[in-house]
């Protein structure tokens, strides 16, 4: 129980907190409750703050990142037309942490998933669907 309230707790990037003529700051925010059967919710409730709406990268919160979130519609293109749905999925989860890239500021949300649902089957199915939206937004 109480790992399971450590993992509740785990926070998400939330909106920025600006004030005048200060640096913007990422405020982190425990992570909302969202369908697991869709993807766009997901994605606009936990990765537009950083990648945008679009997922171009150009979310409210971008500019406070130390290193610059993904355009998220480029995959495809930058890996010779195939969407790397494999290491979109295991980047999500955090079974693939990109380390040669330094930290990442990105939360790991297979962490976050599994607190939001006993089953694993759901954060399984959470993966997956956003891995299937985030497909959805390559560039043609």
């Amino acid at each position: 129980m109480i790992l399971r309230t450590a993992l509740a707790s785990v926070a998400m990037l939330g909106m920025m907190a600006l004030t005048a003529r200060a640096q913007p700051k990422v405020e982190r925010v425990t992570a909302t409750h969202t369908s697991a059967a869709s993807g766009k919710e997901m994605f606009d409730t936990y990765c537009a703050v950083c990648h945008g709406a679009m997922g171009k990268g150009d979310g409210p919160a971008a500019n406070a990142m130390k290193k610059a979130p993904a355009n998220l519609t480029q995959l495809a293109a930058k890996n010779g037309g195939t969407f790397p749905a494999d290491r979109v999925s295991q980047y999500i989860t955090g079974a693939e942490t990109l380390a040669s890239h330094g930290s990442r500021d990105m939360p790991i949300w297979g962490t976050v998933f599994k607190a939001l649902d006993r089953d694993s089957s759901v954060s399984i199915l959470r993966t997956r669907n956003l891995t299937e939206y985030v497909k959805s937004l390559q560039a043609k």
